[in-house]
């Protein structure tokens, strides 16, 4: 809830929160090909990464059919594990997602890589991204957030 209403999509509210705060520089506001950028990332883990994810737990929402649902919890590993060689190998540019400046894109990849063990993929196949989850687990914002949810990330 924000003075001005609800939001509920997390590419929404990041951007919000980097447009509410921008001393932080969260996000390049100024530039609208780097700030589609970000939203670029924010909306593919979004709507393809948490959505494979999801098929592991919640078939149901795609079929009623048992097998179906069987069949999506079985393709969840390949799934998964495509989306992170894409962000292992082509979208992370630098030791933050979008290259040297940490931006609304970090807590994000942050919080859906936490979900990959649960998901039977490889992390020695991703170390790009067990650097990012390392770097972010460094930040004591970060450490007081986790701690407050009762998470176990290593």
């Amino acid at each position: 809830m924000t003075e001005s209403g609800t939001l509920t999509e997390t590419p929404a509210l990041l951007c919000f929160v980097a447009q509410r705060f921008p001393n932080a520089e969260l996000a390049p506001l100024a530039d609208p090909f780097a700030l589609a950028q970000v939203q670029e990332f924010n909306s593919y883990l979004c709507s393809t990464v948490h959505v494979a994810h999801a098929h592991r737990m919640r078939g149901t929402r795609w079929a009623d059919d048992a097998a179906a649902v069987e069949a999506m919890k079985r393709k969840v590993l390949a799934n998964v594990t495509e989306c992170f060689e894409l962000i292992e190998h082509k979208l992370v540019k630098g030791p933050w997602v979008m290259g040297d400046q940490y931006t609304i894109c970090d807590p994000y990849l942050f919080t859906i890589a936490s979900w990959i063990e649960g998901d039977g993929v490889d992390t020695s196949k991703l170390p790009r991204v067990m650097e990012h989850r390392a770097r972010m687990l460094a930040r004591p914002a970060v450490q007081k957030a986790v701690a407050a949810e009762g998470t176990q990330i290593s």
